[in-house]
């Protein structure tokens, strides 16, 4: 269970230990409410499946999966969500807080991801002007909006996937065989390197890009879980109780 989603609880536990199944007892009805509400989230606005992901991303890999992505700072923290990575393009706080809210009431593979989702032009500037591992006419394309001019466009998107940028699927790895990555850190994957040929695997086998990203997913969400009395349950997700 994505703890991005799930580790900052609406009541204390009465014995103030974590589990890794804490929610099993204390709110069966969690992984049901998680889903509705982001497919409703996802349905008013297709960027965010995106920006969910985005967000178990980066919590998880700023020391483990401890749902710090959603602390907002203090006299004693400095909050992830003002990181270069994050300021102003960390998005989809509401939706956990609507979840959390629900909860409340009832008593309660990283690159893969990029199928989906946007990217600012100061991220993939250099690599559409400057970089030759790259399909020309999807090169100009993105030119177009994202000058080499570093004063203008800085905050103009394009979709990671322009195939399909709002469906969850392979293409994202047709396009790198394309040398259509919008990232350096995209085409890197498919570049004459070790993994060329997972790549062509998931672009032909959409099944199993699918199998791998959900369990990869799964490991991402232990990592560095606190468990037990190493970790608390905060009442509100935004602050330390």
């Amino acid at each position: 269970m994505p703890a991005t989603l799930m580790s900052c609880e609406a009541y204390h536990h009465h014995h103030h230990l974590l589990t890794t199944n804490y929610y099993e007892k204390s709110s069966p009805k969690a992984l049901p409410i998680i889903k509705s509400v982001v497919r409703a989230a996802v349905a008013r606005e297709r960027r965010m499946a995106a920006s969910l992901i985005r967000l178990h991303f980066h919590d998880c890999f700023v020391q483990g999966c401890d749902a710090s992505v959603l602390l907002k700072d203090s006299e004693s923290i400095i909050s992830e969500q003002r990181a270069r990575q994050n300021n102003n393009s960390a998005r989809g706080f509401e939706v956990i807080d609507i979840i959390k809210y629900i909860c409340r009431r009832e008593g309660l593979p990283r690159c893969g991801s990029h199928t989906i989702g946007n990217a600012r032009c100061t991220t993939f500037r250099r690599r559409i002007h400057d970089e030759t591992n790259i399909h020309p006419g999807f090169a100009k394309l993105r030119q177009h909006r994202c000058p080499s001019s570093q004063l203008i466009g800085n905050s103009t998107l394009a979709p990671l996937d322009a195939a399909t940028p709002y469906s969850f699927d392979n293409h994202y790895f047709k396009n790198l065989l394309q040398r259509k990555g919008l990232l350096h850190s995209d085409q890197v994957l498919f570049n004459g390197g070790l993994t060329d040929h997972i790549v062509k695997r998931y672009s032909e086998n959409e099944a199993a890009f699918f199998e791998d990203f959900a369990a990869a997913m799964v490991k991402m969400g232990d990592i560095k879980l606190l468990t037990g009395s190493a970790g608390e349950i905060r009442k509100l997700c935004s602050v330390v109780n």
